[in-house]
């Protein structure tokens, strides 16, 4: 039996059957179809979760359905910023990256952030700094444009509200967009990447880039990727305590994950899902919201997409 296993989600919210149409939800489940497979290609040929989960997020983030990369919201002063982390089980390297404009994939530098230097987490003017060193190439503010989030953003842009995807109940495109993944050695990794959230001010971070919170991986529990309301998961260190009572008090990691979720988050108001995969390729996707764009490959091979509850 194979052990490779990969799970990806593309944001949790309300997401409601009917709200959307067949034809949207087409696309969707077609883009999350081409990063799972892509994903789980490098997986079949030996490649490392790593490059697995890199892949599946490079994917999404170029799909304009969701909110990373190409697809990102606009800010409060009509430009982009985004973020990105990736995360090694095998040795616990993590590389991440915050506040960054014109790179198509933040996941690549964040990557690179952890290969490449002996940093964590770069942000803001840091950061792209780092990136002009490594030859990135900008995209110009075109590329990263598109109507459904300008008029989103024209919606509050005079007032203090800041949005998320998943808290309005219409046909609209959701979040944040991750991948964890365990391969044949048994090594597990997790990505995360995001632009955040609409109207957003003062340099607003979330969940996303920050390594416990958003994005976790360690061989002797699991890998996690989160999606949801960022304060929420940055207060209850979402990603870590699911690998916290993994490896403290030896809970399973369906029931890990359950927990945290299921009652952990909800207890401080926190709405949102994750993904987890742990190193014997055991997979979880739960969310305490209406639904969350979701696929997966198990050890078996078994492929599953799902947007709803």
């Amino acid at each position: 039996m194979k052990k490779i296993a990969i799970a990806i989600h593309g944001g949790a919210g309300t997401l409601l059957k009917g709200i959307m149409t067949p034809d949207k939800e087409i696309s969707y489940k077609k883009s999350l179809e081409t990063a799972l497979n892509a994903g789980y290609k490098i997986l079949e040929n030996k490649g490392n979760a790593v490059d697995a989960v890199t892949e599946a997020v490079r994917i999404l983030e170029d799909s304009p359905l969701f909110n990373a990369g190409k697809g990102s919201v606009f800010t409060n002063a009509g430009s982009h910023e985004m973020d990105a982390s990736i995360m090694n089980g095998e040795n616990l390297e993590a590389g991440a990256v915050s506040l960054i404009s014109g790179i198509k994939n933040p996941i690549l530098l964040a990557k690179n952030i952890m290969q490449k230097s002996e940093h964590v987490f770069l942000a803001g003017t840091g950061a792209m700094e780092y990136a002009n060193l490594l030859g990135y190439k900008l995209e110009p503010e075109d590329y990263f444009y598109d109507d459904f989030r300008y008029n989103q953003w024209q919606e509050i842009k005079d007032s203090d509200n800041f949005q998320l995807d998943h808290n309005v109940q219409k046909d609209s495109k959701f979040g944040t967009v991750g991948a964890v993944a365990c391969d044949f050695e048994g090594n597990v990794a997790a990505a995360t990447s995001t632009g955040g959230m609409t109207n957003k001010k003062f340099g607003r971070i979330g969940d996303s880039p920050m390594i416990g919170a958003g994005t976790y991986a360690n061989n002797n529990t699991c890998a996690v990727s989160c999606t949801g309301t960022g304060e929420f998961f940055i207060r209850g260190v979402v990603a870590y305590d699911v690998s916290c009572l993994m490896e403290y008090k030896g809970l399973s990691l369906k029931d890990a994950a359950d927990e945290v979720v299921q009652k952990r988050l909800i207890s401080i108001g926190g709405d949102g899902g994750l993904i987890a995969v742990d190193a014997k390729g055991n997979i979880t996707t739960p969310f305490n919201t209406e639904g969350m764009y979701r696929a997966s490959i198990d050890t078996h091979g078994t492929q599953k997409l799902d947007i709803y509850k």
